[in-house]
């Protein structure tokens, strides 16, 4: 690992549940008795963190040394206390900005900041990850980010800020030219001076990210096929935006003595990580114990080591457990329409889902089921072995899956509501100098709504699943979810959407004679109606079940009890917790969740096709 010893970031991503954490908590450390002269920061991005479960200390937004390393201070961002940071520093002159591009005033806005805004994890994110290297705050700087599919959303907000700036920079230009206009000159303000000092931080920001003289994104696999697959397409993203690779880790390496079908699995998978390029692979050894706290950290790091020979072995006589009970009640029998499988990354919940699905829809040959994935990173074709997108593809006869794309229900949003939505916050009608308006106006809006939007995806899968329960062309939808944190995000999108709707009444109320737009407000209502409906039919016991999934690791069960306890807060039914990859070795206590109805799904052979392991899975759990 000495190669990285010359870099400034080091980033650590990956598919959830592969052990990111772990990792980047071992190299933070090795770096700060490496240098103790230097100040280390380890900062988790993550919404769900899991920093203090594996270091086993209190984290938080403040940075605290740890004991035994004086030199390594450790901090779990928070996104909404960064957001009234970043409000005190820049609420005022944003504020102003906004006003010189629309109809609004200055004390409209205020709201605003205290609405739940999309990607805002993404977005505090990149910025603090940016004032960090800038302003030099540590030496070296460890991040422990979010699983790849929301790492990709982050490293894109660096895109979309250069977009939002050149918007916001048009709004300027307009209050410029109808300055100059009026009064035959024109004399900089606070905007010009916000304008120029956050474009020269953004570009020195990612200059630094893309910069791999002093930054590099490790990114943590396993040796098993949906790990691989959801790797290639991760480090395909990191090349087309530029992020520097450091490398390949690949975590949890059996020996042969230990690991039976596993091993010739892994060994086979480690063969196609080689084909991916030129970066360097390490292998990290399977652990007898958990490898949390000080001790186990530093023990784990020095067995990293370059992957140098894959083993050629035969494939293994394949045996399948047996079945432990009790097994899921008849969910379809019971009135179900709509199950959540969510929990921490890399639990099995896509095989969990895929394989109620498939278990749902043999037991019911006449109803029709539907698996969807509302995960960012997908990896459901990969568990059913073939190709899924955003129309459903038929996986039998009456079961069909389907990956949202957000791309194309963004497109679709814009068509419905963006657009208009856009021209309407100008505040530009069409009457009057059309010049000034088309080229300050609607236009700056309309780059803003044009974006991709890093961080909405939870939004877009709400729009998406609301339509599917309105059509009720399906009997029961099964949703795959995003790991914990983004999974909580999509939950209180409903809550939050419906609160942006209501700020935007609001202003169309106070300035309808200048607006208009009677029937566009009529269908943002109709959408409002429909949000809050979805919401209801989350929280109904009779329509909706949440199913979580953990392993028998501290780490899991820790965020797994912090998860159930959130979800009851927020009112959605749960009743069953599935513990993947149970052996009679690794017992869960009666206490780790006992309002649970505890489901065993003991480990599943892995030299079988994908389709079989969902089909043996479906077995076994009902």
């Amino acid at each position: 690992m000495h190669q990285y010893d010359s870099l400034q970031l080091a980033l650590f991503s990956g598919k959830g549940g592969v052990g990111k954490t772990t990792l980047s908590c071992g190299f933070a450390r090795r770096w700060a008795k490496q240098f103790p002269d230097q100040q280390i920061l380890l900062v988790s991005t993550d919404p769900a963190h899991s920093l203090g479960d594996v270091l086993q200390v209190e984290t938080s937004n403040t940075s605290h040394a740890l004991a035994d390393l004086p030199n390594l201070q450790v901090r779990s961002l928070d996104a909404a206390a960064l957001l009234q940071n970043f409000k005190a520093r820049y609420g005022r002159v944003l504020e102003l900005l906004v006003e010189r591009g629309s109809f609004v005033q200055g004390e409209d806005l205020s709201p605003v900041w205290n609405l739940s805004w999309p990607g805002l994890d993404e977005l505090m994110g990149i910025l603090e990850i940016q004032r960090l290297l800038r302003e030099g705050e540590a030496d070296r700087v460890v991040v422990d980010m979010a699983p790849s599919g929301h790492t990709i959303n982050l490293f894109k907000l660096v895109d979309f800020l250069d977009e939002l700036l050149a918007a916001l920079e048009l709004f300027q230009e307009k209050h410029r030219v109808l300055s100059q206009s009026f009064t035959g000159r024109y004399t900089a303000d606070d905007a010009d001076a916000f304008l120029h000092e956050m474009k020269a931080e953004l570009l020195t920001g990612r200059q630094l990210l893309q910069n791999p003289d002093c930054t590099a994104c490790l990114v943590v696999a396993i040796a098993e096929p949906m790990s691989f697959l959801e790797t290639r397409r991760f480090l395909e993203a990191l090349n087309q935006l530029q992020i520097p690779l450091g490398g390949l880790l690949v975590n949890h390496i059996l020996t042969p003595l230990e690991g039976g079908d596993r091993y010739y699995e892994q060994q086979e998978i480690l063969g196609k990580f080689q084909t991916l390029g030129e970066q360097p692979i390490f292998t990290v050894p399977q652990q007898l114990g958990e490898p949390v706290g000080s001790v186990a950290l530093d023990h784990l790091v020095p067995q990293i080591a370059p992957l140098e020979v894959v083993v050629s072995t035969p494939p293994v006589i394949v045996q399948w457990p047996t079945k432990v009970s009790p097994g899921f009640e008849d969910f379809m029998a019971a009135g179900r329409q709509l199950l959540l499988v969510g929990g921490k990354g890399g639990v099995g919940k896509t095989t969990v889902a895929a394989a109620i699905a498939w278990g749902m829809a043999e037991q019911h040959p006449d109803r029709q089921v539907r698996v969807i994935s509302i995960d960012p990173a997908h990896s459901l074709g990969d568990a059913f072995g073939q190709p899924l997108g955003h129309q459903p593809t038929a996986l039998t006869q009456n079961l069909t899956g389907q990956e949202i794309d957000a791309s194309q229900v963004l497109e679709q949003f814009r068509e419905e509501y963006l657009w208009e939505l856009a021209e309407m916050m100008s505040g530009d009608s069409s009457e009057g100098d059309r010049t000034l308006s088309i080229a300050y106006g609607p236009e700056a809006w309309r780059r803003i709504a044009a974006q991709a939007l890093p961080g909405i995806d939870e939004m877009l899968s709400l729009i998406t699943v609301i339509d599917l329960l309105e059509r009720q062309e399906q009997d029961l939808i099964i949703l795959d979810t995003a790991p914990t944190g983004h999974l909580l995000r999509f939950l209180e999108m409903p809550t939050a959407l419906g609160d942006w709707l209501a700020w935007i009444f609001k202003l169309w109320i106070k300035y309808q004679d200048v607006l208009g737009r009677t029937e566009f407000m009529g269908r943002l209502r109709s959408l409002r109606q429909r949000v809050m409906q979805a919401q209801k039919r989350l929280q109904d016991p009779k329509y909706t079940e949440f199913i979580l999934v953990l392993q028998a690791q501290s780490a899991i069960v820790a965020e797994g009890q912090r998860l159930a306890q959130s979800l009851a807060e927020m009112g959605v039914p749960q009743r069953y917790v599935v513990h993947n990859r149970f052996a009679p070795e690794l017992q869960l206590t009666a206490d780790a969740l006992p309002q649970h109805t505890m489901i065993h799904l003991p480990v599943l052979p892995r030299s079988v096709s994908p389709l079989a392991r969902i089909q043996g899975a479906a077995e076994l759990l009902f």
